[in-house]
């Protein structure tokens, strides 16, 4: 790669475009937040002429105008693309949120592309989300590079950096991980007491180039450098080769050969694009725009010569469906990646095609929503402005308006040729938010508001939860929350409160009671008369409801019976203490009276109500749902993890180690009044590595402690 000529194309406001898959890459920049990942696309926007120097395209739109959200937080928190051009290739860059809460759309963005650039800023260890990442990526076996960027940064290091990426990345296999380039450092030290990066030095050209006059001078490496960077080319060259498929050229080096730089190149792109070698190139965007930064040069070049395109990209189809090659001509595949909501343009849905050519105005079946629809105007994204295409062929990422179907995950296929593509991994949504309309107004719109958020994000899911009567957003976090909040407020104008999550508890009884229950009243013409007797007694926890007549003599009409069986129900749903429902009794009518004319079915239902709630005063006991939990934590927090868990009333079933990672599970029983900020607080406790699953166990009785705080807040 070093030895190829390097061209930059492009105009600002154009859309690129590609008519064969052979001239695209889908990369996709994945990072913490705040590593760096949107600066380095809009470094290479300016370098392929994608922008002007001030940052813009000609209608005045920058690569990080997507959202407003994003402007005031100061942060991504959606997948974003970012269409390049340059040497002939389209490049699709899909810049992806950092922080944990965006996993869905990190994951859209891992589905979309054939490659991932791994940023890692030279000044910062790498976190346990990024190590989870590059697993993610290692199991799918995609090509992998990693970018070292904010080396102008105090205590920044390259090669402390680059020692982090190999134990982090390839403890197993070192020198799969590599630097092609050196930095090269001129001039007085900066605010690191090192002098500033002003270029790179090349390992297998032994060329230096030198960005610091605001353009890229490629020159030869003088003697001294070319001495002094020998041991690292010598190292990459055999780690190079010890990957090539010809088996004869490590007996040649070994022997003393000197192999052509050339196919040593080669060897090196062959093997970047099989995922089998992960070079490492520093990244040093210019701060003001002004000048090109160093590297982006040479990553454009590695993107361009060593990254797949899609042709070599394995379609997701379901299992036992035809495999389907990335071919214009072949039938229609695409996925739906994202969602959003336009103001003024409606509906919009970005697609990765597998398979086939998409144009406008065709019709297309869409196979989560099992209806035909026709496809609007088809378009390039460049952060808010939308660039027609005429059409998207295989292997291409394209913007659909007004998709009225469309969700996420979703797949378009032709009418008389269905396919159906696999959906992605996504993770659970663990914080629940409950809401509440803020007025009248608000609750009459609050409904598709909502509806048309989850459709747009899969990660988060509604409830309307029947035993709390609340509505509750199951969020990956507080700042997933706080964005799904603002959008209800800025896009659909539904203003809602935040109120306390209500833990699903419930009632039972202690032990048996009989009660009463009288409903006689007389206001003129027909009256309401019902009395019955009942007896309860407490059934084993998961039984249930029972009910049993032991009436004789008719002392309640059997007409009546059902309508006293229906009361109790209605008063079991409602509770008697707390306003949780009331479960595992066993309810006997054993007596009561009825009067000829005005005895009704609701008079007895009421009266049924009336004797369970007299029956069950002062003989109520609380139960809470526990949950299963299984957390997955790298070795170093266990301890964390187990003291945290304990200190939550849980109950610690068991540890085990989890692949040769160093991770460990942790296998509790927790009840749930005790994790409803869990998603928080584990990501605090474990520096953001941690990840967790629960699932309902059982309810178990309440702490009398604790049980009798719940039940002077309900009577408040």
């Amino acid at each position: 790669m070093a030895e190829k000529s390097t061209h930059t194309t492009g105009a600002a406001g154009r859309a690129p475009s590609a008519d064969r898959p052979e001239q695209i890459r889908n990369v996709v920049l994945v990072g913490h937040s705040g590593a760096g990942k949107t600066t380095i696309a809009e470094a290479l926007a300016l370098a392929t002429g994608a922008i002007n120097r001030a940052g813009r395209v000609q209608d005045g739109t920058t690569v990080s105008d997507y959202d407003e959200i994003e402007h005031r937080q100061q942060r991504s928190v959606q997948l974003s693309l970012v269409p390049l051009e340059h040497a002939g290739f389209k490049i699709n860059l899909l810049d992806t949120p950092g922080y944990a809460d965006f996993t869905g759309e990190l994951r859209a963005g891992l589905r979309a592309a054939d490659a991932a650039l791994f940023v890692v800023p030279a000044n910062e260890e790498i976190d346990g989300t990024t190590r989870g990442l590059w697993d993610e990526c290692a199991a799918v076996n995609m090509p992998r590079a990693l970018l070292v960027t904010k080396l102008d940064a105090p205590q920044a290091d390259f090669d402390t950096t680059v020692e982090r990426c190999r134990e982090a990345f390839a403890f197993d296999a070192p020198e799969s991980v590599l630097p092609l380039y050196l930095p090269l450092r001129e001039g007085a030290p900066g605010s690191d007491g090192e002098p500033t990066v002003t270029g790179l030095v090349g390992l297998l050209s032994r060329h230096t180039y030198d960005y610091a006059s605001g353009k890229r001078v490629e020159a030869d490496a003088d003697a001294e450098l070319a001495a002094a960077i020998d041991p690292e080319r010598g190292r990459l060259i055999e780690a190079v080769i010890t990957e090539s498929e010809d088996e004869s050229l490590m007996d040649r080096y070994l022997g003393g050969e000197s192999i052509d730089t050339k196919t040593v190149i080669d060897d090196l792109e062959s093997a970047v694009a099989r995922g089998h070698f992960h070079p490492v190139i520093a990244v040093l965007p210019a701060a003001d725009g002004s000048k090109e930064g160093v590297g982006t040069a040479e990553l454009l070049e590695l993107i361009t010569s060593a990254f797949p395109s899609p042709v070599e990209h394995v379609t997701p189809v379901h299992e036992g469906e035809a495999a389907l090659v990335c071919d214009p001509a072949g039938p229609l595949a695409a996925q739906v990646l994202k969602v959003t909501s336009d103001p003024y343009v409606g509906r919009l849905t970005l697609c990765r095609i597998f398979s086939g050519t998409l144009r406008p105005d065709g019709q297309v079946h869409m196979a989560d929503a099992d209806t035909d629809e026709r496809v609007g105007a088809l378009s390039s994204p460049f952060g808010k402005t939308l660039r027609p295409v005429a059409q998207a062929v295989a292997g291409d990422i394209v913007c659909v308006a007004k998709l009225a179907h469309g969700t996420t995950e979703d797949t378009l296929s032709l009418p008389d040729h269905h396919v159906g593509l696999d959906h992605w991994a996504l993770p659970e949504p663990l914080l629940p938010v409950a809401i509440a309309a803020h007025s009248k107004a608000d609750e009459d719109k609050l409904s598709q508001g909502l509806a048309r958020l989850a459709a747009e994000d899969p990660t988060l899911r509604l409830e309307q939860n029947p035993e709390t009567r609340q509505l509750v957003l199951w969020c990956m976090g507080e700042a997933h929350a706080d964005v799904m909040l603002e959008r209800l407020r800025g896009r659909f104008g539904v203003h809602i409160d935040t109120v306390d999550y209500v833990v699903p508890f419930r009632e039972t009884i202690a032990g048996p009671a009989t009660g009463r229950g009288r409903h006689v009243k007389q206001s003129g013409g027909h009256g309401q008369y019902a009395i019955c007797e009942i007896q309860i007694e407490p059934l084993p926890t998961g039984a249930g409801f029972e009910f049993v007549d032991k009436v004789v003599g008719g002392a309640v009409p059997r007409q009546f019976i059902p309508s006293v069986e229906k009361g109790v129900r209605a008063q079991l749903a409602r509770g008697v203490a707390a306003g949780f429902p009331l479960v595992d009794v066993r309810v006997t009518l054993v007596d009561g009276k009825a009067h000829s004319v005005d005895s009704s079915d609701a008079a007895f239902q009421t009266a049924g109500a009336l004797a369970l709630r007299e029956a069950a005063t002062n003989n109520v006991r609380l139960l809470e749902p526990v949950a299963e939990v299984h957390v997955l934590v790298p070795d170093e927090y266990v301890g964390a993890v187990l003291s945290d868990l304990s200190s939550r009333r849980g109950r610690v079933l068991g540890t085990e180690p989890v692949g040769s990672g160093g991770r460990t599970a942790v296998h509790a029983e927790v009840p749930e009044l005790e994790i409803v900020r869990y998603a928080v607080d584990l990501r605090s406790i474990s520096h953001g590595a941690g990840s967790f699953t629960r699932a309902y166990a059982r309810h178990e009785t309440l702490p009398e402690a604790i049980a009798t705080k719940v039940l002077k807040a309900a009577e408040k």
